[in-house]
């Protein structure tokens, strides 16, 4: 019997993504790649009903860092300032990229345990402008997995419509099951990889970015291979500037067309939903405390406490010889916590076999 991943991500896959990703050999400079890329990257961005006019998906070979690093490097302009929000370990991520590339930035920083002040940002912004350093993008984390919390972002991005500032958004493990604000005029970019809530394999990752971002990218380019303008060029004209992750790329089209037919976003995040809840449930039988309410987390991964006397090492290893793989907290929670994703092919025989598995383990 297969070990089941409940990390938040590489996901369990399901039999015909694994077989898709070795399904054949494609030479990247051929036209069966560049139909295949130009169906991968439409399928993208309809996604969440972003018209295809009006935003582009620039694929990338890495992990979702890659893309995030790709975004900040290529789409906040040289005289461009960065607001990055941080409550938790990938928002300081964001403002670590900022660093090493010499963007000017300022970061809103909260503790990991709470939710955005969203006055706060208001201020950090509105002193900004009065000294004549005005932001010209906030970036910010949606699912912070740190601790499972899903960050309201739809307000953060009504506040910088309001501000007339930019966003940019880690939608790393929250796009394809969760809700983003793309209506709104103030987001113009998104990081995302393959290989979490859209269920394909590691190695691609891509940004959702508005065309008039793209071409109004960095100049010069602040990295060779990170630069989303090169990317993006390059796929609007069928070629690529490097070597693409060609078996991502078949995975990914495979991963996609079962979330189509499975009702698509909405749908996985039901899904996902229905079981992060049964794992709630089970957990609580065992008196296993959430470590945020339910209602500030996501539905694809959530945090629990550990038990008084119980190491995460026991967690873990119990949890593991019984076929399924957890997750430790990190930095200073690592010993209070551990955390369970609900991504990836689970099935309700599945969940009927964690649900003991949990029992057994907490008893």
């Amino acid at each position: 019997m297969r070990a089941l991943l409940l990390n938040p991500g590489p996901v369990s896959l399901s039999e015909g993504v694994r077989r898709a990703a070795v399904s054949e050999d494609l030479c990247h400079r051929e036209s069966e790649f560049f139909e295949l890329q130009d169906e991968v990257r439409a399928a993208l961005t309809a996604l969440y009903g972003c018209a295809p006019d009006e935003w582009s998906a620039v694929l990338l070979g890495g992990s979702g860092t890659t893309a995030l690093e790709a975004m900040i490097a290529s789409l906040v302009p040289r005289s461009g300032r960065l607001l990055v929000l941080e409550n938790g370990v990938y928002g300081e991520r964001l403002t670590r990229i900022a660093q090493i590339h010499g963007i000017a930035f300022d970061s809103v920083k909260f503790d990991w345990l709470d939710a955005w002040n969203l006055d706060s940002v208001r201020d950090a912004l509105t002193r900004a402008e009065s000294r004549g350093a005005t932001f010209s993008h906030v970036a910010a984390v949606h699912h912070e997995t740190t601790t499972g919390r899903l960050n309201p972002v739809s307000a953060l991005a009504n506040l910088c419509q309001e501000q007339g500032v930019k966003l940019l958004l880690d939608t790393v493990s929250s796009f394809g099951a969760e809700s983003i604000p793309f209506e709104s005029s103030a987001l113009v970019a998104c990081a995302v990889t393959a290989n979490k809530c859209l269920h394909g394999i590691p190695g691609l990752c891509f940004v959702l970015a508005k065309r008039i971002t793209l071409k109004s990218s960095a100049e010069p380019p602040r990295s060779l291979y990170l630069d989303l303008k090169l990317w993006s060029g390059h796929q609007e004209r069928q070629s690529t500037p490097f070597t693409p992750a060609v078996n991502g790329l078949l995975a990914l089209r495979q991963a996609l067309a079962e979330m189509k037919r499975d009702g698509g976003w909405k749908a996985r995040h039901a899904r996902y939903t229905r079981l992060a809840t049964a794992v709630a449930r089970a957990l609580s039988v065992a008196g296993v405390e959430p470590f945020l309410p339910a209602a500030d987390s996501s539905s694809v991964l959530r945090a629990y406490h550990l038990p008084a006397g119980m190491s995460y090492e026991a967690v873990h290893d119990g949890m593991k010889q019984r076929g399924f793989i957890i997750y430790a907290g990190q930095g200073g929670l690592m010993g209070r916590m551990f955390r369970i994703s609900t991504m990836g092919d689970i099935s309700d025989y599945d969940l009927q076999r964690l649900e003991s598995a949990l029992a057994s383990v907490f008893q």
